[in-house]
């Protein structure tokens, strides 16, 4: 695919129109408060209504998988830039509901990337590392995909739509994504955090390694591409790469609760479905680079979620 032109935003960030699927995920909703100070943004889910608070921020009920649901949405909007934060990220029932999984992760891509071609619109596709084996991470942007389950697969699958449809585009690869939300789906600092509040025994694996992203740093580099009209692949993760175990260590620390409720474990203990990466994480070197993307540090990135809990 040629080489697309870079832009010069300063003076025309505010014409943005931006539209959000999946909004009321956890992603979805730090992407509504970050982009919302600079762009007309329509926020669209599942959902009856926008689930936080957003004011000017306009909602559509918007299943991603329905065709024609997403010609009269996107079609209406006509929006300059579709970020998808919607997906079935469920890993395990991934395996089950394999259906389910490729109707969500690959042909509601499929439906997005066709409505965004009738006027050209950016397509902003949110990835991961699971598309990688998992035996040498960090890894980089151009790092070989060798996916080992079908949420990896499927989530490779939808990459190579957004790639062939002929249209601006940026993948964007995390992983580990946690944070807090309104009515959002449990995650790893959720499950470890509620645990260990509520007294309860917890074991956490001591050998997958990963560097975990809090939300909003992800939201933060999504705007960094907006704004600067960037195009290709980017990883947007955390700062820090370590494996669950610690981890879950460094909630009880920040947040003052026992560590001795953690009992480390190896993966093959939990038999779980799908297969997991052990060496996963993303190196996210390029997106220092080209977009000026800092993500915090653990210790302040759980500081941070300490101030939005406590206060």
């Amino acid at each position: 695919m040629p080489t697309l032109p870079i832009y010069n935003k300063k003076d025309i960030a505010m014409d943005k129109k931006i539209l959000i699927t999946g909004a009321n995920g956890l992603l979805g909703q730090k992407l509504v408060t970050s982009l919302n100070q600079e762009y007309e943004i329509l926020a669209t889910g599942r959902h009856p209504h926008l689930q936080i608070d957003a004011p000017g921020v306009s909602y559509q009920v918007l299943d991603i998988t329905d065709l024609k649901q997403c010609k009269e949405v996107i079609l209406a909007f006509q929006p300059d830039v579709i970020v998808n934060a919607a997906a079935f990220t469920h890993v395990d029932a991934c395996e089950e509901q394999r259906e389910t999984c490729w109707k969500t992760n690959v042909k509601g891509v499929e439906n997005l990337a066709a409505c965004a071609r009738k006027n050209m619109a950016q397509l902003i596709q949110v990835s991961t590392d699971y598309i990688f084996e998992g035996t040498d991470g960090p890894y980089p942007e151009d790092a070989k995909p060798s996916p080992l389950g079908y949420y990896g697969k499927s989530k490779l699958a939808s990459e190579n739509v957004v790639r062939m449809v002929g249209i601006p585009f940026a993948i964007v690869r995390t992983n580990v994504l946690y944070g807090v939300g309104t009515g959002v789906k449990t995650n790893f600092f959720l499950w470890v955090y509620q645990s260990l509040k509520d007294s309860k025994e917890i074991r956490v694996v001591t050998d997958q390694y990963n560097n975990p992203t809090l939300a909003e740093d992800l939201a933060e580099g999504i705007r960094l591409i907006i704004r600067q009209s960037q195009y290709g692949v980017f990883h947007l993760a955390g700062a820090d790469y370590l494996n669950r175990f610690d981890f879950a260590m460094k909630i009880a620390e920040i947040f003052d609760f026992s560590t001795e409720l953690i009992h480390p474990i190896t993966t093959d203990q939990l038999n779980q479905k799908a297969p997991r990466p052990m060496r996963g994480g993303l190196s996210i070197e390029l997106a220092k680079q080209r977009l000026g993307f800092h993500p915090r540090r653990l210790d302040d990135a759980l500081e941070f979620l300490k101030h939005q809990i406590l206060c």
